[in-house]
């Protein structure tokens, strides 16, 4: 058969659920999480941490936002947004009520399984802390089952950080460390001051035993690997959420190429080993 006379099946999207929104809680001056409840009886997805949903705001445009929230809790799903944009500004102004579109969950998840026995070390920058939150709610969740559970965490600003309270709390969990930093300290602020790599001479690595997962801009996840390889961390444990470019979530579209892979499909979570070559060219 002449190759040319080849066609090729169209990859059809999964079908959109509805659901209702039960809240919006802000967290910053300019983000907000949104909890989102079954509506009309269909059940919302169960999702693997680092996932991430495709969710439609009628009217305004659909995008890619990861799950925030526990994995635990059956019936809801969370997601914390910063409203930067149209359709972002349309999902953060939603009211109690109001429908919003579902679809996924998709990608990959944190390695959790592959983590078991090991130091776990999570290093987040800003909103990058959102995508992490699932899976330290499940380490702490399964305390038994991992040795040490260090997170780092950065901000541009005490008032820009996520999760204030949660923070404070996962540090008091035993063999638990949670160090936060900030850009910007202002007058009141009596924490740590600098970048998130700053941090690392705060705490003790194990390079062999231990598994790195990391979120947040890229420029900061670049740093943070440079650290971890000065500290001889395997590329196969270091673990990063990529979410660059992702527009249609099946791998259609070509928005989030990144080499041979597709974030939306491949990822959002590779290991540094996979994302290597890639990770240091811009507009890719």
């Amino acid at each position: 058969m002449n190759a040319a006379a080849v066609e090729l099946a169209p990859v059809m999207p999964p079908p959109m659920a509805v659901a209702r929104v039960a809240s919006v809680r802000k967290e910053t001056y300019d983000t907000f999480t949104l909890t989102l409840e079954p509506c009309d009886g269909q059940p919302l997805p169960a999702f693997a941490p680092g996932q991430f949903s495709m969710l439609y705001v009628f009217g305004v445009g659909e995008l890619p936002i990861s799950i925030s929230g526990d994995p635990n809790e059956a019936g809801r799903l969370l997601y914390t947004v910063r409203s930067v944009g149209n359709a972002t500004n349309g999902l953060v102004n939603l009211k109690p009520g109001q429908s919003v579109g579902v679809r996924g969950p998709f990608g990959t998840g944190w390695p959790l399984e592959a983590a078991r026995g090991r130091d776990v070390l999570i290093v987040a920058g800003g909103i990058g802390l959102a995508p992490l939150r699932p899976a330290i709610y499940e380490l702490l969740r399964h305390r038994d089952d991992y040795l040490r559970v260090m997170v780092l965490y950065g901000a541009r600003s005490p008032r820009d950080m996520l999760y204030r309270k949660q923070l404070a709390e996962w540090g008091r969990v035993r063999d638990t460390e949670v160090l936060t930093t900030v850009d910007y300290g202002g007058v009141s602020w009596r924490g740590h001051v600098g970048v998130v790599t700053t941090l690392f001479s705060h705490v003790r690595l194990q390079a062999s035993a231990t598994t790195a997962m990391i979120c947040g801009p890229e420029i900061m996840m670049r740093y943070v690997i440079r650290e971890f390889n000065r500290r001889g961390l395997p590329a196969d444990q270091v673990y990063l959420s990529m979410e660059r470019n992702m527009k249609c979530a099946i791998g259609s579209c070509g928005h989030c190429q990144m080499g041979p892979y597709f974030v939306c499909k491949d990822g959002p979570i590779f290991t540094y080993e996979q994302m290597r070559p890639w990770l240091e060219k811009y507009e890719l």
